[in-house]
């Protein structure tokens, strides 16, 4: 069509100019609809081609969506109440709210069926609700029925009873108790006081009762104005923990910052620099895990008390809805976990007590 058109136009602009003047204008009108027609013609094709081509593109984007996040290792902070008045706390008492046991292990199985291997139970202060008694139970429901490969607890110690360990031990892998220092008028001022106990003499009983129930004893130090000059090295190697996980304070808003906040925590925060001479500091500490704001920043899946994935990509937590509504695959999308960052920070090792080869 498109070879011939030049020449069909030559023929017909010819033919008219050999006709009489007088007849001239009577023959420009059809050549002039002739042009038109080939002109609509040719535009018509044009377009046609081009949406050809559009379904091939959108069809090449679908063909690719985004991979779906695994929850391999999930926080439970499946109570926000604690005896402790920590002031850089950053999962503050909002609310009193407890999921039913029931639900809770619902949600649980909803995870594991998901491809969840570790389940951390923290808080608050989780040894606070009926005594230690729910999160036993949860404990146990997660090793035994579930079969998770690790399930660890993140507490501050001081509401741990020996029975505790002697009903719920054989289940729980790792015990992470929280110490920010090793002198007592220090604990004091960061709000880890409680009366006459000793914060760094229960540390010790329970450090005994993790050797003697064989679990897995982890030290949580998070490091601030308060504590950042100090020396832990010589406390740190004679309790020997398998972990020393050493975090940098953070600020979230609506938490420890900001108007909603319970706690003002602007006083406890350093900076880098401060934080890289502390870790500098304690170099020789073969079991330290140093973790700065950048490498906490999006890279662990918390679920709060709702069972709600907390996204803190803003600088804040922002939740999702719950699993127990919309399911895991759904909840997940809106967590802003950077599974990346997950895997850079060492978030997944040897988190299982078969597999760990401690001195008991």
């Amino acid at each position: 069509m498109w070879v011939l058109t030049p020449a069909a136009f030559a023929g017909k602009l010819l033919s008219v100019f050999r006709q009489p003047l007088s007849s001239l204008w009577r023959s420009l009108v059809p050549l002039f609809c002739w042009l038109r027609a080939t002109w609509l013609l040719a535009s018509k094709r044009t377009k046609q081609q081009l949406v050809w081509r559009e379904p091939d593109e959108t069809k090449e984007e679908e063909e690719d969506p985004p991979l779906s996040t695994t929850p391999t290792s999930v926080n439970y902070h499946f109570t926000r109440q604690c005896n402790y008045k920590c002031g850089f706390c950053f999962r503050t008492a909002k609310t009193s709210f407890v999921l039913p046991l029931e639900e809770a292990k619902r949600g649980l199985l909803l995870l594991k069926e998901a491809g969840m291997e570790k389940i951390n139970f923290s808080g608050g202060e989780p040894f606070l609700h009926d005594r230690g008694e729910y999160l036993g139970k949860l404990v146990k429901f997660c090793k035994t029925e579930l079969q998770l490969p690790s399930v660890s607890i993140v507490s501050n110690g001081s509401l741990i009873r020996e029975r505790w360990f002697q009903n719920y031990g054989e289940y729980l892998d790792i015990l992470a108790v929280s110490c920010d220092s090793f002198d007592e008028e220090v604990n004091v001022l960061i709000g880890r006081g409680q009366g006459k106990k000793n914060h760094v003499e229960n540390l010790q009983k329970l450090r005994t009762w993790c050797r003697d129930y064989r679990v897995a004893f982890k030290i949580n130090s998070v490091i601030n104005r308060f504590n950042v000059e100090e020396d832990m090295t010589e406390q740190i190697k004679a309790l020997n923990p398998a972990r020393w996980k050493v975090f940098q304070c953070p600020l979230i808003e609506g938490e420890n910052c900001g108007e909603d906040a319970l706690r003002e925590a602007e006083r406890f925060v350093i900076g880098d620099e401060e934080f890289e001479r502390f870790l500098e500091r304690h170099k020789e500490v073969s079991c330290l895990v140093p973790e700065s704001n950048q490498k906490m920043k999006d890279s662990y899946l918390i679920l709060d008390e709702y069972m709600r994935f907390l996204n803190c990509r803003k600088g804040r937590k922002d939740p999702s809805k719950s699993i127990l509504d919309v399911g895991v695959e759904e909840a997940i999308k809106f967590s802003g976990f950077d599974e990346k960052m997950f895997l850079k920070r060492g978030g997944k090792y040897t988190w299982s007590k078969a597999d760990l080869k401690l001195d008991w």
